[in-house]
């Protein structure tokens, strides 16, 4: 393993931030943030794994950080976020252990999907295997609460709305479950520090995405962390799973947290991290 602190990762002509701390000789593990947030999404996640032993890697993906915004909407697709985790590892020395929260938790099953050999564990927090994420779409319940996406899709009109402060965009934040104080960080960090177009083209690129590229099992051992109150993800999804995950698995359920885990149930998140890496180094 690298020895020396990674703070850019230079990938496909782009320059991504990582911030890289905890025991230089620890166990890696790479942390993937969702939308709207950055790498610091794992501030207070993070010293509970160094305690642990382990060294965190929190990179700002593709659209977040200042050097790795491409315009065109194809590349965000999911085979370029993924090549930029994949990069991330290889510089590291890899394999690694893994974990994603909200999109980036998309990103970690595409990885442990197609690159298993560069994954020791994974840790999905809140959104579970794509494709039974697809399953969960044919249910009315799933597909409310997707709506947003189609807004997302839109051309500048989320843009529009994010621009002033306390306005829709701030207030559909605060009804997903994030606090007064989380807001503000949006604003700080992905609205004013420019990153929300960017960011955005994840949803555009959603429609490029082929039928059934996601129909792959996942073999190495995983956990999926969901929590009750989650008002984008249903049970349906997370249920299901179970049926593509061909290694060791465990469902952790959270009662009374909304959808930003890391944030509000920093505890939580860093025990089930903790305990899937645990697991898999003793072979269970």
């Amino acid at each position: 393993m690298n020895e020396q602190r990674i703070r850019v990762l230079h990938h496909a002509g782009l320059s991504f931030d990582v911030l890289d701390d905890g025991p230089v000789d620890g166990k890696p593990i790479v942390l993937l943030h969702g939308f709207p947030e950055r790498s610091t999404t794992w501030r207070q996640v993070a010293p509970l794994l160094h305690e642990a032993g382990l060294r965190t890697f929190a990179l700002d993906q593709r659209g977040y950080s200042p050097g790795a915004r491409p315009r065109r909407r194809r590349d965000y697709r999911m085979q370029h976020l993924a090549s930029d985790v994949v990069a991330l590892v290889d510089r590291i020395g890899g394999p690694v252990h893994l974990a994603g929260h909200d999109w980036g938790s998309a990103v970690g099953w595409t990885v442990a999907m197609r690159r298993p050999d560069l994954v020791r564990s994974w840790t999905a927090i809140s959104v579970p295997h794509p494709a039974a994420f697809v399953r969960a779409m044919r249910t009315t319940s799933q597909r409310r609460r997707s709506r947003y996406m189609a807004l997302f899709n839109l051309p500048l009109l989320p843009e529009l709305t994010a621009r002033r402060p306390g306005g829709r965009f701030d207030r559909s934040m605060r009804l997903s479950g994030m606090t007064a104080a989380e807001v503000e960080r949006f604003r700080r960090e992905i609205v004013e520090y420019g990153a929300l177009p960017h960011a955005l083209g994840w949803y555009r690129a959603m429609p490029l995405v082929k039928p059934g590229s996601t129909d792959h099992l996942v073999r190495v051992p995983t956990t999926l962390l969901w929590s009750d109150r989650d008002i984008a993800i249903t049970r349906v999804g997370v249920d299901a799973t179970a049926d593509w995950v061909d290694a060791p698995y465990q469902l952790v359920e959270l009662s009374g947290v909304s959808h930003w885990i890391p944030t509000q149930a920093p505890d939580d998140c860093a025990a089930a991290i903790i305990e899937r890496v645990v697991a898999s180094e003793v072979g269970a």
